[in-house]
């Protein structure tokens, strides 16, 4: 989430950035926005595609499935807000673009707790969640409301840096509604990962010995769903450590900004959407060769034709229904 501390510009300078030191061509000012842009376009490409190969690949069965796929649409919204145009000034459309990139950003963050918590309750305490879609989905997208509509009630959102989120004069107010919570979850998926993998572990130990088919296609499915599952607070870890430090930097000193660590925030901070796309969707990518693409298209083009052509027998059906009913009606009325 992006929080580049922002400077007062000379009056001199026709800067359009108030998060730099203006120079003559603003190159750095350039360079922040068109990477800005650019990472939040490829996370968002990332995304959809992703959204388009749930859909091709019918992984939308399972509630696992379903979960990923409101995550990547989370993340995709979310990518949307830093793609929405140059740093804008204070006003309605910044207050809209910070509340944006805060509910996005928190519920994506919810949609990777919950599959942690969903993986956590069928594997370590053995209960089934099929019924648990529905609070899923009030956790998910009504927390972030919660957490995104605070600021905005009390009015601290404004211009940030590159993109509007809440303003330096409320550092507090950053900490608590994002870096704290995130970094506290972080470290709490950390731990009940590292509690999935021991269980999976002892699991699979257990059911060594005689060969037993339906015991083998647990092993293979539990393995699926754990390996690109255990990597993510890593990735998550990955693409916000360089936002914390550049906040904590500024914090400190907040007159002198640094324009590598403003760099490196703004190309790493919009990659939540592609670090989903990537590590949830890794059993789906593996799928994505030549033949396998071309089955899926096939079986989605049967299912079109099945449709078709069965809307067609059923209306040459009430035809031929009707047509009799009328030589019926004939014949008696003839007699």
């Amino acid at each position: 989430m992006g929080d580049e501390h922002p400077l007062q510009v000379n009056n001199t300078s026709s800067s359009r950035c108030s998060f730099i030191n203006a120079v003559p061509d603003d190159y750095q000012c350039d360079v922040i926005l068109t990477v800005k842009r650019a990472t939040g376009t490829f996370s968002l490409v990332a995304c959809l595609f992703m959204l388009f190969a749930i859909w091709l690949f019918r992984r939308y069965n399972s509630l696992a499935q379903k979960m990923i796929f409101s995550l990547t649409v989370a993340a995709a919204l979310d990518s949307v807000s830093y793609v929405m145009g140059e740093s804008h000034p204070e006003g309605s459309l910044c207050n809209f673009q910070a509340w944006w990139l805060t509910y996005f950003d928190w519920t994506a963050l919810m949609w990777v707790c919950l599959i942690t918590f969903n993986l956590y309750l069928n594997l370590v305490r053995e209960i089934r969640t099929e019924h648990y879609e529905i609070p899923y989905h009030l956790v998910a997208w009504g927390v972030p409301l919660l957490m995104s509509t605070l600021p905005l009630m009390a009015g601290y959102y404004g211009p940030a840096g590159a993109w509007c989120w809440i303003t330096d004069n409320h550092v507090r107010w950053r900490f608590g509604i994002w870096y704290i919570p995130l970094f506290s979850l972080i470290i709490l998926m950390t731990c009940c990962y590292a509690r999935i993998i021991c269980v999976a572990n002892e699991r699979m130990r257990s059911w060594l010995g005689t060969f037993n088919p339906e015991r083998e296609r647990r092993k293979i499915s539990l393995a699926e769903e754990i390996r690109p599952l255990k990597w993510y607070p890593s990735v998550y870890l990955l693409v916000s450590i360089f936002p914390l430090i550049n906040r904590l930097h500024n914090a400190a000193y907040p007159e002198n900004p640094v324009f590598s660590l403003m760099l490196l925030h703004v190309l790493s901070a919009p990659l939540h959407g592609l670090a989903n796309a990537l590590v949830f969707g890794k059993d789906t990518w593996s799928q994505l060769s030549t033949t396998g693409i071309k089955m899926a298209i096939q079986s989605r083009l049967c299912d079109s034709t099945t449709i078709g052509e069965y809307h067609a027998a059923n209306q040459l059906v009430k035809l031929l229904l009707e047509e009799t009913g009328r030589f019926r009606n004939n014949n008696i009325h003839s007699l």
